[in-house]
């Protein structure tokens, strides 16, 4: 996760402001989905009646399409220098994924946003 985009990125960022009349800066891909984290007062705004706003862009996109609160950053994560995940032994592996892509993504994110390191155990 990095803080700069390429023009995949900027189109993502411009249909969501367009169908949700909602501008962020914020999103990140994880499993396949694209999450875009929008101020906790405007999410019902970027949802849409029903979650109209979500099943037309999934559906112009082709990806699933989740709306979160924005973390207000360290706050969010208290007074912690590492997050950890506490998983069963079937439940672990899901989390982690083929080849480590979903801890790698949640790994970037949690650092990007947070400033913290993650694991599962």
């Amino acid at each position: 996760m990095t803080s700069t985009f390429d023009m995949q990125d900027l189109r993502y960022l411009n249909l969501f402001a367009q169908i949700t009349k909602v501008n962020t800066r914020y999103f990140f891909e994880y499993n396949n989905m694209l999450v875009f984290c929008v101020p906790r007062r405007l999410i019902k705004q970027a949802l849409g009646q029903n979650a109209e706003n979500l099943k037309k862009m999934s559906g112009i996109i082709g990806k699933r399409i989740r709306v979160v609160a924005q973390p207000n950053g360290v706050e969010d994560a208290r007074e912690v220098n590492e997050i950890i995940m506490n998983a069963g032994r079937m439940n672990k592996a899901l989390l982690i994924g083929r080849e480590k892509r979903r801890l790698i993504e949640m790994q970037n994110i949690i650092k990007y946003f947070f400033k913290r390191e993650f694991r599962i155990v």
